[in-house]
């Protein structure tokens, strides 16, 4: 198990309408339309990444934090 704990951001763009990547494993770049499909892609690319970048292996702590603002239709 790692000592770091890695972070991922996913901030919304409403101009492109998708969810965009900033994190601290290196080569990690994630662009998605829906925040599930955000999680799932960082799921599966961050492990080959940590591991080929970092040469981690094992559990390694994962923080994801989302923001964004959304426009609700209130009648």
């Amino acid at each position: 198990m790692s000592d770091s704990v890695y972070h991922v951001a996913a901030e919304w763009d409403a101009e492109a309408g998708v969810w965009t990547s900033s994190s601290n494993i290196p080569g990690l770049v994630v662009e998605a339309a829906s925040l599930t499909e955000f999680v799932d892609l960082v799921s599966a690319l961050a492990p080959e990444l940590l591991s080929e970048n970092l040469g981690l292996k094992g559990k390694v702590p994962l923080d994801i934090r989302a923001h964004g603002t959304i426009e609700l239709a209130v009648a």
